[in-house]
């Protein structure tokens, strides 16, 4: 059985990735393995401080932010295709390019949640087009 890796985070492109990649591996007879990267956010300041943080927060909040785009997509229908959900501690490209390995597919919105909206494609998209191991489709939202 074959494996398709789609990049999820929450935005309408990336949910218009997630539904084109279920269709997908139904005609593929394929799993799909739907990936949130995430890292700690910047913390600006004019002086380096060590402030102690709990990690433990922002991946729960993460892997709520992960379930909640599958559901939205997936729905409460019986789905026909395995999805597996992987929350990956890396930035959002090298979390796919490494989750991409061996799999048949990787597939993408065409933007996430960047502020350039005037992108034909955001920086996550670009990245993993030129150094994916395996073919790349980039799917847009409706209406784009």
């Amino acid at each position: 059985m074959g494996r398709i890796v789609v990049g999820v985070d929450g935005s309408k492109n990336s949910a218009a990735a997630l539904a084109w990649a279920i269709a997908e591996a139904r005609v593929r007879d394929a799993t799909v393995e739907a990936v949130l990267g995430w890292h700690e956010p910047i913390m600006g300041g004019t002086a380096a401080v060590m402030i102690p943080v709990d990690y433990r927060e922002f991946e729960e909040s993460y892997r709520a932010q992960l379930d909640r785009a599958v559901d939205e997509v997936v729905g409460d229908d019986d789905n026909d295709v395995e999805i597996d959900r992987q929350l990956v501690h890396a930035p959002a490209a090298r979390s796919l390019l490494d989750a991409a390995e061996g799999a048949e597919l990787l597939v993408v919105g065409r933007r996430g949640h960047g502020g350039f909206l005037g992108l034909v494609l955001g920086s996550t998209s670009q990245q993993v087009v030129w150094h994916a191991p395996c073919p790349v489709v980039v799917v847009p939202a409706p209406g784009d």
